[in-house]
């Protein structure tokens, strides 16, 4: 049951935050109103005026529409986006496991789309250099994905199945972090990652695998694009499973 009783937010606060997160999932392209109209029951209309502000729902729509979506009164919080060391982690760096989708889509990571943490030796991220635009820096800074099998097979072995890797989401610069040196980007391809070495070249990116078995491949960009809006951010750790 969804209980709207924390002192920091008001209902409609809640309206609007929910709002939000729907109209971003649309935006990413992994819902739609028709979609979400089978999953909750609700006319495609009544869906529709919500979205654009035209009436407000109930507690008990709003149960229904959060349980489809997967998501709970807290993921709406605003206190929740940062999220204070449990005891026993003041001696790590804690950096939380998502989706792709996550990963690349989500300012602040909800604490329902963390799947586990990692945990770093403390301060191996303070040093990190960041370079990205103004508004990415808002953003939730560092988080980390597995990398399948398949995904895998194209940076071995550098990379290797089931692996971690830990993405700083506030480096989406292609000017490489140390001098001649490549740096491992994780791309967006769909609502998916892929972790590649990444050139701009006539207005494409170019995705370079460590296997020379597979192909270069090329993204056409935009014309109102960068190629920061494509980059998730760099890879600045690989965790191989042992």
């Amino acid at each position: 049951m969804l209980v709207a009783n924390d002192p920091q937010m008001n209902f409609t606060q809640m309206h609007d935050r929910l709002r939000l997160e729907l109209l971003r999932r649309i935006e990413r392209g992994t819902l739609s109103v028709s979609l979400l109209a089978r999953e909750t029951g609700f006319g495609q209309a009544h869906l529709s005026n919500f979205l654009h502000g035209r009436r407000q729902l109930s507690l008990e729509a709003m149960d229904r529409i959060l349980s489809a979506q997967h998501l709970t009164a807290a993921d709406l919080l605003p206190a929740l986006h940062t999220t204070a060391p449990s005891p026993g982690d003041e001696d790590s760096d804690q950096v939380p496991v998502v989706s792709h989708p996550a990963a690349l889509f989500e300012p602040f990571i909800r604490p329902s789309a963390v799947q586990f943490l990692v945990h770093l030796p403390a301060g191996s991220l303070q040093s990190v250099r960041a370079r990205t635009s103004q508004p990415r820096r808002a953003w939730q800074r560092f988080v980390a994905v597995r990398v399948s099998a398949a995904d895998a097979s194209a940076m071995e072995p550098l990379v290797q199945a089931e692996a971690l890797a830990v993405i700083d989401r506030h480096y989406t610069s292609l000017l490489p972090y140390r001098p001649n040196q490549p740096s491992l980007y994780a791309v967006r391809h769909g609502t998916h990652l892929r972790l590649r070495y990444v050139d701009f070249v006539s207005n494409r990116l170019v995705l370079r695998p460590l296997n020379i078995t597979f192909p270069v491949e090329l993204i056409e960009m935009d014309p109102s694009e960068s190629p920061g809006d494509l980059l998730a951010g760099r890879v600045i750790l690989i965790l191989n499973e042992l």
